[in-house]
């Protein structure tokens, strides 16, 4: 009887690939159109999520990240979920999350990303007990080959750490796949080509049904790519940070159909408008607190910044009220290019209620172009990272 299960479950995971093809068939379809994949017409296209019959959910606009067999569906926003166990000062309650987390799925929410190293563990723990009850309905990712021995930042993708990485995800987060399985920083000690052959076996073994990469450079996208189709490149983009504009990622993706998750999309909170030079972070617990940005100098100086996007709130209206600058900042993303799905943080049920709303605002292509002219001449005061840290030299490798 064992071996009968095992081959049961086997087959139960041949049978759902081939019904999310299916379900997918328009995006895959569209990939026949060649590198102008991601057109306006996805945005606007109707993919229903796995919802039981009867079942009476909110639905947020959705969005496709990859193409073909790597095409995954999305909502607009995802929700990420670090700061709800680690690296934002005291993490809060977990039953708080919890009601946290169910609320964001009963609005529409179904993109939730986490990684092994959020706490180390806890945070997968927290989507593992969050929906287990619900774990078909839901799309997971996680990340892998980041880790903080004695303190020090170390990226490990060797084929054994990967496969040990992936069973104890899947432990924590109480499931038997895992939606997006992305390399949290590029390990130069490990070919990329290798990695992605990795997530080729775990693909076939059903342990992961999708691959991604986390700040990786533009030639390191296209090498992996070639080996096993990625469906999503995550990294560090807002209004404040446009490096992936200029370094080419964002341009690579478009060219190869490969989606974007955009993280930190608000700044790492700074968009949300209520920093200033007083504001204090916990000197072990938050992470801003060693980040440039986020020294009292800068949070002064990029004032300007957070006026700026003040001004743009004030001509924008959501159900008859004033936008608000997390709102415009999630929405200006939202319109550089329709394969992009941020994923705010967020502990706070009423500000996850306000970032949806973002969906809400719309800005025309005369807004958009007047907007890039006039953020292009704000100076940026601070560094994202420490110049010379390790998190500094482990990006756009």
């Amino acid at each position: 009887m064992p071996n009968q299960t095992k081959q049961d479950n086997k087959e139960s995971r041949r049978d759902f690939l081939k019904t999310s093809s299916k379900i997918l068939l328009g995006a895959t379809a569209l990939s026949s159109l060649g590198t102008n994949l991601f057109s306006t017409e996805i945005e606007e296209r109707n993919y229903s999520l796995n919802l039981s019959k009867g079942e009476n959910m909110n639905k947020l606009p959705n969005r496709i990240l990859g193409k073909g067999n790597a095409a995954l569906e999305v909502s607009a926003l995802g929700l990420g979920c670090m700061g709800m166990s680690a690296n934002h000062g005291i993490p809060p309650q977990e039953k708080d999350m919890i009601k946290l987390l169910h609320e964001a799925y009963e609005l529409g929410v179904r993109y939730f990303d986490t990684a092994e190293i959020y706490g180390p563990h806890t945070n997968e723990i927290l989507l593992g007990k969050a929906f287990r009850d619900r774990r078909d309905k839901v799309i997971i990712g996680t990340k892998f080959g980041l880790y903080y021995p004695f303190g020090k930042q170390q990226q490990d993708s060797s084929k054994k750490s990967i496969l040990r990485a992936i069973d104890e995800s899947l432990k924590r987060l109480n499931t038997d796949y895992v939606d997006l399985y992305t390399q949290h920083r590029v390990d130069t000690d490990v070919p990329i080509e290798e990695v992605a052959d990795t997530m080729n076996e775990l693909i076939k073994m059903g342990k992961i049904r999708h691959y991604g990469l986390s700040e990786a450079g533009a030639n390191t996208i296209r090498r992996a790519n070639k080996v096993c189709a990625i469906t999503s490149i995550q990294s560090h983009y807002s209004m404040m940070m446009r490096e992936v504009e200029d370094n080419d990622v964002l341009k690579t993706c478009e060219e190869l159909g490969i989606g974007f998750t955009a993280y930190s999309p608000l700044e790492r909170g700074f968009l949300g408008g209520l920093m200033n030079e007083n504001t204090t972070f916990h000197p072990t617990l938050d992470m801003r607190s060693s980040f440039p940005r986020f020294t009292p100098e800068a949070l002064k100086a990029n004032q300007s910044f957070i006026n700026y996007v003040r001004e743009l709130a004030k001509n924008k209206k959501i159900d008859g009220k004033e936008a608000t600058t997390a709102q415009i900042a999630l929405a200006w993303l939202l319109a550089q290019k329709p394969f992009i799905m941020p994923i705010p943080e967020t502990t706070k049920i009423a500000h996850l209620k306000q970032n949806l709303d973002s969906l809400k605002i719309k800005f025309s292509k005369e807004e958009l172009m007047q907007i890039d002219s006039k953020i292009k001449t704000i100076k940026i005061v601070g560094e994202r990272y420490p110049i010379g840290s390790d998190q500094a030299k482990s990006v756009g490798l």
